[in-house]
């Protein structure tokens, strides 16, 4: 690594995990990264990393490619394959061009060979920060639609369906059986449990939700 380092990005509560086998780039990445103010944990292998207890704050990942067991790429599939999105940063001195469009086309945010700069490789950490903040907010918002969503009865459940389907209310009446005040009040109870006030906003909130997998 090389060049000075700027000014520090954020505070600490965001957290950069590194993993390496060399001892002394774990070291270097781990001094370089804690003087801009964040909090980093290192690994010296993909197994200890699995292995490990992991917040769900904003963190990113700094992955040595090549590494004795599990290597990186390896790391990166068994990732997706759990559902973690944690946005990575891949590091090698052994790397290609084939190599790096591999990794990005699944998903990683940088493929840097060592040696790499300081300021390359805290840009791309910036970068990886960023989209992991955003996933955040998205899996915090994807949750109080479900919290919100558990709250309505099995019929308002029924009623949000033909809502969202831009049913009249005669329409979800003469098919749920009841009549067009009951499904009046259904359908106030709904966007107030949901807490909106305009039918376009529930009709997205059920997009992400199903698109959630319900």
């Amino acid at each position: 690594m090389s060049g000075s380092a700027p000014m520090p990005l954020r505070d600490g509560a965001e957290r950069v995990y590194v993993v390496d086998d060399d001892l002394s780039v774990r070291e270097a990445v781990c001094s370089l990264i804690r003087s801009v103010g964040l909090r980093v944990e290192t690994f010296p292998s993909a197994a200890a990393f699995l292995a490990a207890p992991r917040d769900d704050g904003p963190a990113c990942l700094i992955l040595d490619v090549r590494m004795p067991g599990l290597s990186g790429l390896e790391l990166q599939t068994e990732l997706h394959r759990r559902g973690t999105s944690l946005p990575i940063i891949f590091v090698t001195g052994h790397g290609d061009i084939p190599m790096a469009v591999h990794t990005i086309k699944k998903g990683a945010v940088e493929f840097l060979s060592k040696p790499f700069r300081d300021e390359d490789l805290l840009a791309a950490i910036d970068v990886a920060l960023a989209q992991a903040r955003s996933a955040c907010s998205a899996g915090r918002e994807l949750g109080e639609i479900r919290r919100r969503y558990a709250q309505l009865t099995a019929r308002e459940k029924e009623v949000i369906a033909f809502m969202v389907k831009g049913a009249l209310n005669k329409q979800a009446a003469a098919e749920l059986g009841v009549s067009e005040m009951t499904v009046k009040v259904h359908r106030r109870n709904v966007m107030h449990k949901m807490g909106v006030a305009r039918l376009p906003d529930l009709v997205r909130m059920m997009e992400r939700l199903q698109g959630a997998g319900g």
